[in-house]
């Protein structure tokens, strides 16, 4: 059995930070979500993984190299444009050649990995099998409608009136049939070829096509609001590990991790948090929720429930929370100057200003 990770896209609901960096690739605990994909992947004794990339392949390929970082060997699959999900089965027809694989979005996070349906899928080998999840607003997802069995009768890519509230949560399983499925659609509204059109034909033909809801956590990381969530989630799990260099002026309060190389002088750390090597902070308050990478710099500053990714800095700045703040990123105070108000006013006036 085989993998199939999509990684192209362009990630535009998490401008600005994707014109520079793949979406795939945003850190959330201070690793890329397409790092935990491929750690499941790897966990559920999958070896074999195609990777589709678009434009941010150089840096995904630079990230990720032959895979034998995560226990599995890597090939590289082109996709010039983003033309769906159905279209990235197409063109990696070669690769999967007659294997059963699994497709798995690499911007989305199951905490529970995917090793028991691995297993599943092995051992009953439907034609498709589909993870679905129970969401708030179906009409940004597929969405998947049940027979009182529980069996797939119909799919809906992105409905304006859903049928239902199970949303496809972004990994599947197919079995060489799909390949013909994937053939037979024509592009949607949107332009695309979808794997919801393709999994409908497989049950418009006949193929037995099953789902599984997920108990466990699942998140599409798809916005900030997302990954910070995703975020908050993972560091809930984390263990003190204090390796760093923490001074006698500082506290360390709750579940906080401080690698090697990092350095805190006259701080407050509340955790859960994270603080990556070659980071100094100083002077300041890092509040629970908050994962900074390598090397960044925050003085006289204030960072609570946000990402900082590697590089950046802060001086003097209060307070900044709930944010994403990406790569090579300096922010400072501006200088404080006086307010002034210049006013004509007539006999009895009255007036209120805010000071």
């Amino acid at each position: 059995m085989k993998a199939l990770v999509l990684s192209g896209g362009s990630g535009t609901r998490l401008r600005p930070i994707t014109h520079t960096s793949a979406k795939q690739l945003v850190p959330v605990a201070n690793k890329p979500i397409l790092f935990y994909v491929l750690e499941s992947i790897a966990e559920a004794g999958i070896t074999d993984v195609g990777i589709v990339v678009g434009h941010t392949a150089p840096e995904v390929q630079d990230a990720v190299g032959d895979g034998s970082a995560f226990g599995v060997d890597v090939t590289y699959i082109a996709q010039d444009e983003p033309l769906g999900l159905a279209h990235a089965v197409r063109i990696s027809r070669d690769y999967l050649g007659d294997d059963d694989f699994v497709m798995f979005l690499g911007d989305n996070f199951i905490i529970d990995g995917v090793t028991g349906l691995v297993d599943r899928f092995r051992d009953e080998r439907p034609d498709a099998q589909i993870l679905l999840t129970r969401v708030p607003d179906p009409r940004a997802f597929g969405v998947a409608v049940l027979d009182e069995q529980g069996r797939v009768i119909g799919l809906e890519e992105k409905p304006e009136h859903p049928r239902s509230d199970l949303a496809l949560a972004g990994v599947y399983f197919f079995t060489p049939l799909i390949h013909e499925a994937v053939w037979a659609v024509k592009p949607s509204w949107r332009g695309e070829l979808e794997i919801t059109d393709s999994i409908q034909h497989l049950i418009d033909t006949g193929a037995d096509v099953r789902s599984h809801i997920i108990d466990g956590y699942w998140k599409d990381t798809g916005n900030v609001v997302d990954i910070l969530e995703v975020n908050r989630i993972i560091l809930e799990s984390v263990e003190t590990a204090i390796d760093g260099d923490v001074d006698a002026d500082s506290e360390i309060i709750g579940r906080v991790v401080i690698e090697k190389g990092a350095t805190v002088k006259g701080s407050r750390i509340v955790g859960p948090a994270l603080i990556a090597t070659g980071t100094e902070i100083r002077d300041s308050y890092v509040g629970p929720f908050t994962s900074v990478a390598e090397n960044c710099r925050i003085h006289d500053s204030e960072l609570e429930f946000s990402i900082m990714m590697r590089d950046s800095s802060l001086t003097g700045i209060r307070r900044i929370e709930a944010s994403l703040i990406g790569r090579h990123v300096h922010g400072t105070a501006v200088p404080r100057v006086p307010n002034a108000h210049r006013l004509v006013l007539g006999d009895h006036s009255t007036f209120q200003i805010s000071s």
